[in-house]
């Protein structure tokens, strides 16, 4: 359906005009650089391209009051002075005669995008607005902004739309307290913020932006808060512990979930190299490309697990699947709010650190290609080849068929078995030069075509394989014990002892019936595992019988396709026909349907997976969710 794209010049014809240290960075440069740069990248050309309509009075006063309305659309007629002192009033914001019109345009933009999203004009789309949002509240500007855009747009949705449930992740580097104090009460809107904090001392410097603002009578568990306290140098960018790549994969964990009704609105952002890439980043994201390859993935810091703690401890009576986390530490940790100290030089919104930011020269990331071929399938005669993918079949070299007859059927004259495997291997080898994207075999013997294309994805120069079998197949262990496979197994078996760091079998008491129970350890355990390993191919098995449902089976598929560029292989069975339409959907970069309400995992389930996590945490730092407990906040990095 497409990924819409929503910009228009006029947000631009706006900008300071008097001297203010803590508003100059605030320019319309930060729409110009972003949009041209996905012109120059050709993404724009890729994207429709919607109009921006102004947001009406009864748009904006689904949010706002009606007083404060009307003293902004007086500001279009106010002189120099006039200006200087409106805006006196309010908090780390400035006013324009053209601010009013922009305002109206930005949230417009916003739900422009709603429309044309939630009628299937488009999947999904990012739209660039200027003046931002998420710190504007009922009766006030804030922070740049003058209409609080994505919090009109979540009430304009529920409206018009009747919508239940709204999700609005925000990872700007500076807390949305407008969009928090909106929703508060209100279980219909989960908003979840993740920004920089510094024991309350970086901007807003609200005690309402620690962890333990958990929302409000109705609202109490609807509002969670990831403060985050301090950094490592070596990976800031624009003063957040996220580099450009970083948010092709945020993006790409949020497009399984609302069936893929993903709207990307930018609204902050000041440095203006590292900006632009993460905007590109997000919208090829959104067009359904490969994620990169993520960089450096080391285990979180000391004060980044205090925080992770400390959130999944406050909400842990508020979610089922947080009831395992441990409670509230202790000790000192650093995440505990540490007031502004009276007469102590309070850190500015942007800081000497931001400022300083802009002049700053970030490397380029590595291009990301989308392989001719993005889907392509190996299907015995008679089963359909799904729309959007090719057939693929490889030319039988002699060598090859004689080692793999040698080696998998040596007292078999079955040919069609061979051309199978024949056509796994190239298919292997063709998705390593980057000519195929993904692929999908329906495979008469699981396990000896899983272990045919272990062995060969070796020789095929793939270094990291990582296998997730579901069900209970004889599974290889080759590459287990030197690292080149990482295998992780769903099934119902007893869990056995751990036979090592790469062969982790995951038991769960109802095996993958349990769509609860098997959620949660994809989550909680796989995904971080997936990611640490970082592998150059994943293998996704599904054996007979395996009681998945197809729902949780394309949520998995789709998850996985965040890793290793999106190569993904999968393997089922020749029974398991009915599931290739769905399967291949879910390579092809279709979200999968909504899982609905899911009940809470089993006990006996959570005490497995948490008794597997704290087994494999000294190995996978990945899995770690509390800090050593230090006593005085631990190491900082």
């Amino acid at each position: 359906m497409g990924t819409a794209l929503i910009y228009d010049e006029e947000m631009t014809k706006y900008k300071l005009l008097w001297v203010d240290p803590v508003c100059n960075i605030e320019v319309p440069e930060r729409l110009t650089v972003s949009h041209d740069a996905l012109v120059k990248t050709g993404l724009a050309e890729r994207c429709v391209a919607v109009p921006v309509r102004e947001a009406t009075d009864a748009d904006i006063l689904l949010v706002h009051s009606e007083e404060y309305l009307e003293a902004v659309k007086k500001t279009p007629y106010m002189t120099l002075e006039e200006l200087k002192d409106f805006t006196l009033q309010y908090g780390d914001v400035y006013f324009h005669p053209n601010i009013y019109h922009c305002a109206k345009l930005a949230a417009g933009a916003t739900l422009q995008l709603v429309d044309s999203v939630m009628t299937g004009k488009v999947r999904n789309g990012m739209a660039l607005v200027r003046p931002p949002g998420h710190h504007s509240m009922r009766s006030a500007a804030c922070g740049f902004c003058v209409f609080n855009n994505v919090a009109i747009a979540a009430r304009y949705a529920k409206q018009k739309y009747g919508l239940k449930r709204v999700l609005i992740v925000d990872w700007d580097v500076h807390h949305g307290q407008g969009v928090q104090y909106c929703f508060e009460d209100d279980p219909s809107v989960l908003y979840f913020s993740w920004h920089r904090y510094e024991h309350q001392k970086f901007w807003p410097q609200l005690r309402d932006s620690d962890y333990d603002s958990v929302g409000k009578e109705k609202g109490a568990g609807f509002n969670i808060n990831v403060p985050w306290n301090k950094f490592n140098p070596e990976l800031v960018l624009g003063e957040m512990c996220a580099s450009p790549d970083v948010f092709a994969h945020l993006t790409h964990l949020l497009m399984n979930l609302a069936g893929g009704k993903v709207c990307a609105v930018l609204e902050g952002g000041y440095n203006l190299t590292s900006l632009h890439q993460s905007v590109c980043q997000t919208v090829q994201t959104l067009l359904g490309d490969p994620a990169p390859r993520p960089a450096d993935l080391d285990g979180p810091c000391t004060s980044a697990l205090e925080s992770l703690h400390c959130v999944r401890a406050a909400h842990r009576q508020y979610w089922s699947c947080l009831k395992h986390a441990a409670e509230l530490p202790t000790s000192n940790v650093s995440t505990k709010c540490i007031k502004v100290t009276e007469g102590e030089e309070e850190k500015q919104k942007t800081g000497e650190e931001e400022k300083s930011a802009e002049v700053e020269t970030w490397p380029e990331p590595p291009k990301r290609f989308a392989p001719p071929v993005s889907t392509a399938v190996v299907l015995p005669e008679g089963v359909a080849c799904p729309e959007g993918c090719k057939r693929f079949s490889s030319s039988e070299d002699p060598a090859i068929v004689h080692k793999l007859r040698e080696k998998f059927l040596p007292e078999s004259d079955d040919s069609d078995a061979l051309a199978a495997l024949c056509s796994l291997t190239g298919l292997v080898e063709e998705m390593e030069k980057n000519e195929i994207g993904n692929g999908l075999a329906l495979v008469r013997d699981v396990s000896m075509a899983m272990t045919c294309v272990v062995q060969h994805a070796a020789t095929a120069h793939h270094d990291r394989v990582l296998i997730v079998c579901v069900g209970d197949a004889v599974v290889p262990s080759q590459g287990t014990d030197d690292g080149k496979t990482l295998l992780v197994q769903f099934s119902n078996k007893e869990s056995e002892e751990l036979k090592g760091k790469f062969h982790i079998p995951v038991c769960l008491k109802k095996g993958c019936s349990d769509v609860s129970g098997f959620t949660q350890a994809v989550l909680g355990l796989l995904l971080p595992l997936g990611y640490e390993y970082d592998p150059s191919l994943v293998l996704l098995v599904r054996t007979p019988g395996s009681g998945l449902s197809d729902g949780a089976w394309q949520q998995l598929t789709g998850l996985l396709r965040g890793l290793a560029q999106g190569h993904t292989l999968v393997l089922m069975p020749e029974g398991e026909k009915a599931c290739v339409g769905p399967t291949a959907s879910s390579l092809l970069g279709v979200a999968a349907p909504p899982l609905g309400k899911l009940h809470a995992p089993l006990p006996e389930d959570v005490e497995a997976l948490e008794r597997l996590r704290l087994g494999l945490q000294a190995d996978w730092k990945l899995l770690r969710t509390t800090a050593p407990e230090t006593g005085g906040g631990g190491e900082e990095h």
